[in-house]
């Protein structure tokens, strides 16, 4: 028989076949509690007692709490969730995937009752009902992270998600226009009353909401270059101006000569429209607003960015298409990678690689050329 512990009772058998022992130990207000567990062979109940023990040692509950899952998601995403440094919409997403993804599957199993088995179920039946893999591996987030603070709060003593291995979501190179493709698009802006947005875009590679909540007072015309520092976003509290997700997101984006340009004609319009508007006018600031001052819903200027795609002959170009762009203009012109994700904001150098390595090649045959020119064979 094993040692015993300090507080650990014998173990023995009982009439109906299975073992038994007991720990006694001081709760966290120091009142003895004795706690009984049971198994079909000594080994068994030796294991549940060392796990008993290491949980009290850890000040963790003798026993994982019986709410259930549906209840616990409730509370995550009422209480937790918004007290976390979380962005908003980010809040937002998290409910509702909790509440359409998680809830409907899950909801019914006590808390203490997940296995692993149960995630990856869920994660075979999203992906049968045809969500697409970044969504699959989406909803796999938002469950995990709402285990991890059940085991924080000592609910449970392990999160069953981590024992999942993540949902993998295939590479795909990224969407980009060709430079007759970029023109016809321009062309099919041109007279638009966001034509200078779209122009921006395609330009600097801004994110649409890096883009909508740019501010005249960080634009500096006669350097060429626009600061980032914000970002607008529609959430449930409404728009939402936020600060940018990362620190690499900060940043400062030349403007080419073109652009330069648009944003003076830009400008000119805004001051007009301003005047004509007059006491309705709302002095926002904002470079990109409605007609009369305020910000403009990313929803509606996706919806009209894309119709305007739709009538230059482009399918399945999105406002994102022209960042992928923009990107790839960069790189096929010979621009270093470590610029171009400086530009773009990426937190780092291998994303940046990874999402436009479908411009390398063009890159890799001109720099084996010019190594052929350079060296006497």
């Amino acid at each position: 028989m094993a040692k015993r512990g300090n507080g650990e009772g014998s173990i023995f058998k009982r009439a109906n076949g299975r073992w038994y022992s007991a720990l006694t130990y001081r709760d966290d207000v120091g009142e003895v509690k004795r706690r009984e567990v049971s198994g079909r062979t000594q080994a068994e109940v030796r294991a549940r007692l060392r796990e008993l023990r290491e949980r009290v040692e850890a000040g963790a509950p003798v026993k994982d709490a019986s709410i259930t899952i549906a209840a616990w998601l409730e509370d995550w995403t009422t209480k937790a969730l918004p007290a976390s440094d979380r962005k908003q919409a980010t809040i937002d997403l998290y409910a509702t995937i909790a509440r359409s993804h998680l809830v409907p599957k899950l909801g019914s199993l006590p808390l203490d009752r997940l296995r692993p088995s149960d995630i990856e179920a869920l994660v075979l039946a999203k992906r049968r009902a045809g969500l697409s893999a970044s969504s699959v591996r989406t909803i796999y987030t938002v469950l995990r992270a709402a285990l991890d603070v059940a085991v924080r709060d000592g609910l449970i003593q392990r999160n069953p998600a981590a024992l999942v291995k993540r949902p993998a979501v295939e590479r795909r190179d990224a969407g980009y226009l060709s430079a007759q493709q970029a023109e016809a698009l321009l062309e099919a802006v041109r007279g638009d009353r966001l034509e200078a947005l779209y122009r921006v875009l395609l330009a600097t590679g801004l994110r649409r909401g890096e883009a909508l909540a740019l501010h005249w007072r960080d634009v500096d015309l006669e350097a060429a270059v626009v600061r980032v520092r914000w970002t607008l976003s529609r959430t449930s509290a409404g728009l939402e101006l936020g600060e940018p997700k990362t620190e690499k997101s900060r940043r400062t984006v030349p403007l080419p000569g073109p652009a330069v340009e648009t944003l003076r004609a830009h400008r000119k319009r805004q001051a007009a429209e301003q005047l004509a508007a007059g006491s309705l006018w709302q002095a926002s600031g904002l470079v990109f607003t409605s007609e009369i001052g305020t910000p403009l819903e990313p929803r509606n200027v996706l919806r009209r960015f894309e119709a305007l795609a739709e009538r230059a002959g482009l399918r399945g170009v999105h406002l994102h298409t022209l960042r992928h762009s923009a990107a790839s203009f960069l790189l096929a012109a010979g621009t270093h990678t470590k610029v171009v994700q400086e530009h773009l904001g990426h937190s780092s150098f291998a994303i940046t690689a990874d999402i436009y390595s479908h411009v390398a090649p063009a890159q890799q045959r001109e720099a084996a050329d010019k190594l052929g020119q350079a060296i006497r064979w």
